[in-house]
């Protein structure tokens, strides 16, 4: 389907190695023959994705946004979002996919684990400024140049929602499996990240849900939500 794309407007595509973390092994391409066969079998399955090629920008650089959702209940089911989260940067000026620069990974990916390695990354103890901060600083820059940030975040809230409920009937079938109905045993709950782009037109992207996600600090000056304490659930909302 894609070789049989207008060659004028065909589409650039992420390629995501199954099971793969942290950015490894990711690339972007515009021919399907383009696809590196990986691995012993040169068939390791992928995930491919349309690149989103219009992202908003802050500073001339592409960011993406980790927002921590707490999965508390199923059955009923309950669902709160941390009002704060990270936005990571990329650290190389962006400019829209072309053959010459689909290589260029720091333009490209977010990915904290990525661009960490870039020259180009700045640690910073300021939500404000550096290669990671916090979405609240994202949000206040975006109210002074007239956005309407309640609207952004109840987008956000709704993309949320929408893919709760998407999952919620295979989660439920592999929690009955470990806990039967009916029979006693501990509750639980589940964290999720859920990994957004914001488009240049403020429409929210949902990139990937991870069922594990980091939790870690890795350095003394990298920036935490609700700065300066880590608390993202004090202030935590309700959202279904």
């Amino acid at each position: 389907m894609i070789k049989d794309t207008n060659p004028m407007w065909r589409p650039t595509f992420i390629v995501k190695p199954d099971g793969g973390c942290q950015g490894d092994g990711i690339y972007l391409i515009k021919e399907p023959t383009d696809i590196r066969m990986t691995g012993n079998l040169q068939t390791r399955p992928a995930v491919v994705q349309e690149y989103m090629s219009k992202p908003l920008l802050i500073d001339k650089l592409k960011f993406d946004i980790r927002l921590y959702v707490l999965l508390k209940s199923l059955d009923p089911l309950e669902v709160y979002v941390a009002k704060d989260g990270l936005c990571r940067f990329c650290t190389e000026p962006y400019q829209e996919p072309a053959p010459k620069n689909l290589h260029q990974v720091y333009m490209h990916l977010t990915n904290y684990s990525l661009n960490v390695h870039s020259g180009n990354f700045v640690h910073s103890d300021s939500s404000n400024t550096g290669s990671k901060r916090t979405f609240s600083s994202i949000l206040s820059r975006l109210a002074s140049n007239g956005v309407d940030i309640r609207k952004v975040w109840s987008d956000i809230v709704s993309l949320v929602i929408k893919t709760i409920i998407a999952i919620v009937p295979d989660l439920k079938v592999y929690y009955q499996c470990d806990i039967p109905v009916g029979k006693p045993g501990p509750t639980c709950f589940q964290i999720l990240g859920f990994d957004i782009l914001l488009m240049k037109n403020l429409k929210p992207i949902l990139l990937e849900v991870n069922a594990n996600p980091s939790m870690k600090i890795e350095h003394e000056k990298e920036v935490r939500p609700s700065n300066p304490a880590y608390h993202i659930w004090s202030d935590a909302e309700f959202v279904l």
